[in-house]
């Protein structure tokens, strides 16, 4: 089957705007500083296009649309916080996909649970700790996770660890911790993930 270069296209322009959105406000330092409303726009904006893409198509498989473009449609899926019931459809969709990587399933899984204040399976989800290193969220079964993470193609724990610490080392830590963690929960309740 050829590929949807069409489709291919709009995928990509997708991960094209959240990748400069992300660079730009990391260069600032603002991207650590809660949810930036313009990241939020740009993800909003992806979500809604690939939204629609998803209702006259459904999930975007690497065989019709490349590995590039269907790796595109999994990072707007995945960068749709703020939208809970997307994200549970997209999980849906790309759980049921035969030519997905495991690997994001089980990022999407993770942060769908850490979302909903349910320890992650994976240790894919990363937020800044108590004593401001950059670090997994809780795991389900903390002794478990690296077979897990091998079964879907994921490296172990520590070296993700030290993969997201190495890429947040100059980005500047919450003030306070505390603080932030009110905040992020009065987010997730605002948006929906939690009660």
């Amino acid at each position: 089957m050829d590929p949807d270069d069409a489709l291919a296209g709009r995928l990509l322009a997708m991960a094209r705007r959240d990748h400069d959105m992300r660079s730009r406000l990391a260069a600032d330092g603002s991207l650590y500083d809660g949810y930036n409303s313009e990241m939020q726009a740009v993800h909003e904006a992806n979500a809604a296009e690939l939204a629609a893409l998803l209702d006259a198509a459904g999930w975007p498989s690497r065989g019709r649309v490349g590995p590039a473009a269907a790796d595109a449609a999994w990072l707007v899926a995945q960068h749709a916080i703020g939208l809970p019931d997307f994200q549970r459809h997209c999980l849906a969709l790309i759980a049921a996909a035969p030519d997905a990587p495991r690997w994001q399933v089980a990022m999407l899984e993770d942060r769908i649970w850490t979302f909903e204040g349910r320890p992650q399976r994976y240790g894919t989800a990363f937020d800044w700790d108590a004593d401001g290193a950059m670090s997994p969220q809780p795991i389900e079964d903390p002794d478990g996770v690296d077979a897990r993470r091998a079964a879907v193609g994921l490296p172990p724990l520590a070296e993700a660890i030290a993969r997201h610490r190495a890429a947040t080392a100059d980005a500047p830590r919450p003030a306070d911790f505390e603080a932030r963690q009110r905040e992020a929960v009065a987010w997730l309740r605002k948006v929906g993930w939690r009660a």
